[in-house]
């Protein structure tokens, strides 16, 4: 509800707030990380009376309006590779670091009680594993009460940066999706219903009984789900919490001189959780006073914004890697 607020204040003091010179910012992208810049975006109003308007529309929408020049950012959780931001002539940096669940919605099975091995995961979002209580499901859930019911499977259908993280860890996790589908912000799935944003596959998911799909953490935990338990890259049990995020990104290895293009999916170590990824912003190379006044936005973030993405079950960006990135805005942004 605190949330709800938050965002209708902020849209609503827009107007007023420009009209004593306050700076307005537009971005648009990823839903994977909008409840945290919607609360970033509040805190820095209330703090600084700029504004931060910010429309969650999936990655791919963020790349097109900020490829096209439509918006001052766009935000991915997709990296683009340096071949890619050079030739939209745009810049890109990390922000914050998030965790993406395989959520389910069967009655009497709790969360973080189900196992589903990689593999597993792969072929019920191939097609290929179809009913509950399939044995390739039944064989790592001893004691658990499957129906024999058929999966609903639930995936986005609109671009997204959720679908990318998601789809790279099946490709590397089953050569089947790898050479049937791969990974990408949009596939052409075997199976399921499509639902726009990480909202409308969480809503799908938690009004259909035995039903499956992938979702960014704070949308689980808002909406009271189930998840599944993973594995991690070595093949351990892995559950969804903060240490097991942590523990996968520690393993980054961002570098400026590559804008810091790289996927965090299935890390090495026996607790690093496998679905853990980081959201990114992309700015125009040539609009150099709008984005002095975004980087300001997440100056502030970085400098007050961690125990709000901490009480959100996002992963606030390691001191060295706030460092690197300070750094990048220095020598690109002028």
């Amino acid at each position: 509800m605190f949330k709800k607020l938050a965002i209708t204040a902020l849209v609503a003091t827009i107007s007023v707030g420009s009209l004593f010179g306050a700076d307005k910012i537009n971005g648009a992208g990823a839903t994977f990380p909008a409840p945290l810049y919607y609360e970033w975006a509040f805190n820095y109003k209330k703090d600084t009376q700029n504004l931060i308007n910010y429309q969650s529309i999936g990655s791919g929408g963020g790349i097109k309006q900020i490829t096209s020049r439509v918006v001052d950012f766009g935000a991915s959780d997709e990296a683009l590779s340096p071949k890619k931001l050079e030739e939209a002539k745009l810049l890109q940096f990390p922000v914050a670091i998030g965790s993406i669940v395989v959520a389910f919605n069967v009655a009497g099975i709790a969360d973080e009680k189900l196992k589903l091995k990689n593999s597993v995961v792969a072929d019920i979002f191939a097609g290929k594993i179809t009913s509950w209580n399939d044995a390739a499901i039944a064989a790592d859930n001893k004691g658990i009460n499957l129906p024999n019911q058929k999966i609903i499977v639930v995936h986005r259908a609109d671009g997204s940066g959720t679908t990318f993280n998601f789809t790279y860890y099946l490709s590397k996790v089953s050569k089947n999706w790898s050479d049937n589908f791969g990974a990408s912000k949009s596939v052409d799935w075997a199976v399921g219903i499509g639902a726009k944003g990480n909202e409308g596959v969480t809503s799908i998911i938690k009004q259909t009984p035995f039903s499956i799909g992938y979702i960014e953490t704070e949308y689980k935990e808002k909406n009271n789900l189930s998840a599944a338990i993973l594995q991690t890259a070595s093949g351990k049990w892995v559950v969804a919490n903060e240490a097991n995020f942590k523990a996968a990104a520690k393993y980054a290895t961002w570098t400026k001189e590559d804008s810091f293009f790289e996927v965090l999916a299935l890390e090495k170590g026996d607790t690093s959780y496998p679905l853990v990824a980081a959201t990114f912003i992309l700015l125009p190379k040539e609009k150099l006073d709008t984005n002095k006044k975004t980087v300001a936005f997440y100056e502030y973030a970085f400098s007050k914004g961690d125990a709000t993405a901490k009480k959100l079950g996002y992963i606030a960006l390691p001191e060295d890697v706030k460092k690197m990135v300070r750094e990048y805005w220095a020598a690109n942004i002028k």
